[in-house]
C-alpha cells in the first residue's frame, strides 16, 4: 500500500512555521496513517525547526518578490523557474493527498504547482492584509483558511473559511490557568529575534521611573543582538525587571502578564486573545503594512492598542500603559473583546477540512 501523503508547504520565520507544525500535528492526531512532509527554502528558519519537530523537510529555490529592491526581486524572479520545477518533480515523487501552503518563501512555487497539476490545494493566511504571494494564489486552491475574517475581501475563491490561529499545543493546554499577584505585570518582546526599537524604547520609558514604575513587573525578551547591552542598561531600574535572550517557556509568561507590548504578527496576537492580555502593538514596517492592518483590526474592535513606529517614544508608551493601567472597567472589556477573537481548536478544524 502506497504511503498517504500530505505537504505543508512555508516558512521562513516562527510565524509561518509553528502553525504549519500545529497543523501537522492536528493532521495525524485525526488520521495517523497520513505521512505529512514540509517543503522550505535553505534560508529560511524552517531548516533548523522542522527536523528537530520530527518531520522530513525538502528545500527547494525561492525567494521574496514583495521587496523595495530591484536586486532582490531580479533573484527571486531568476529562482522561480527551478523552483517550480523542483516542485513539479517532488510532487511526482510524493503524489499528496492534499498541499496546504503556510506562507514564506516556498509556499507560493509549491503551491502554485500543485494547483497545475491537478493536486487538492489550499492557503491558510494568518494577516488581515494577505500577502501578495497568497492573494495570487487564492485564485488557484480549493480552500483558503483565513484568521482575520477581514482577509477573505482580498482572496478571490468562493471557500473561504475563518479557521483561526493554529496555536502550539503547549498554548491551547495552559490557556485555562492564569497566575496574577498585586503587581501590574508588562512582558515585552519583538519576535524571535527580538526587537531593538521595542528594546531601546521600553528601556527608557523604566529609567525614566515616576508613577508609572510604581507596582510595575516587567518581562523583556530582548533577543541574541541587544541582551548583553540592554541588559546593563537595566541595572538598577526603579522597578522589578527579569530580561531574557529567548524565552522558551513563553505560557508560563503568557498566565503572569496583564498586558503585552510587541510586534504585530498574527502568532502573538492570536496567543495573546488565547490568553485574555491586551497588547500594545508597534508593527513592523513593512512594504505591504499587514502588522498595521493585524493591529488595526484589534483597535477597531476595542481589543488592543497601536502606536506605529514613527510615534513610539518612551512617553507615549508610558501613557498608553497607564490608560489601560487606571481604568480597571476598560481594560476588563478590552480583555473580553480580545477573548472573543480566539478560536479554539484552530489546527483541529483545518485537519478535518483538509482531510475529508
Amino acid at each position: 500500500m502506497s504511503k498517504r501523503n500530505i505537504v505543508i508547504a512555508g516558512g521562513g520565520t516562527g510565524g509561518h512555521i509553528y502553525p504549519g507544525i500545529a497543523i501537522a500535528r492536528a493532521i495525524q492526531k485525526v488520521d495517523p496513517s497520513v505521512e505529512i512532509h514540509f517543503v522550505g527554502t535553505a534560508q529560511g528558519l524552517e531548516s533548523k525547526i522542522v527536523p528537530r519537530e520530527g518531520f522530513p523537510l525538502h528545500l527547494i529555490e525561492s525567494g521574496q518578490l514583495n521587496v523595495k529592491s530591484p536586486i532582490k526581486k531580479i533573484k527571486t524572479l531568476l529562482k522561480i523557474p527551478y523552483g517550480l520545477w523542483q516542485s513539479i518533480r517532488l510532487l511526482m515523487q510524493l503524489k499528496p493527498l492534499y498541499v496546504i501552503g503556510v506562507g514564506g518563501y516556498a509556499s507560493g512555487p509549491f503551491v502554485l504547482a500543485a494547483s497545475m497539476i491537478g493536486f487538492n490545494t489550499a492557503i491558510w493566511e494568518p494577516n488581515a492584509m494577505p500577502g501578495m504571494a497568497n492573494r495570487l494564489l487564492s485564485r488557484f486552491v480549493d480552500k483558503c483558511f483565513v484568521v482575520f475574517s477581514e482577509a477573505g475581501k482580498y482572496l478571490k475563491n468562493d471557500t473561504v473559511i475563518p479557521a483561526g490561529m493554529p496555536v502550539r499545543q503547549e498554548i491551547e493546554d495552559a490557556i485555562h490557568d492564569t497566575q496574577k499577584d498585586e503587581k501590574f505585570h508588562l512582558l515585552a518582546f519583538g519576535g524571535s529575534q527580538g526587537s531593538r526599537v521595542i528594546n531601546y524604547c521600553l528601556n527608557d520609558a523604566v529609567k525614566l521611573g515616576g508613577d508609572w514604575v510604581k507596582d510595575l513587573s516587567v518581562v523583556h525578551q530582548l533577543g541574541k543582538l541587544d541582551y548583553q547591552d540592554v541588559s546593563a542598561k537595566y541595572q538598577g531600574a526603579p522597578c522589578e525587571v527579569q530580561v531574557h535572550e529567548f524565552i522558551f517557556d513563553m505560557p508560563k509568561y503568557y498566565k503572569w502578564a496583564d498586558i503585552i507590548v510587541s510586534r504585530g504578527g498574527a502568532s502573538s496576537i492570536a496567543e495573546a486573545a488565547a490568553f485574555g492580555i491586551i497588547p500594545i502593538i508597534i508593527p513592523l514596517p513593512a512594504a505591504d503594512d499587514h502588522q498595521q492592518k493585524n493591529a488595526e483590526s484589534l483597535v477597531a474592535k476595542n481589543a488592543g492598542r497601536m502606536i506605529l513606529q514613527k510615534d513610539l517614544t518612551p512617553e507615549r508608551l508610558i501613557s498608553e500603559v497607564q490608560s489601560l493601567r487606571q481604568d480597571k472597567a476598560l481594560r476588563e472589556q478590552m480583555v473580553r473583546n480580545i477573548k472573543s477573537l480566539y478560536i479554539p481548536q484552530a489546527a483541529t478544524t483545518i485537519a478535518k477540512e483538509i482531510l475529508q
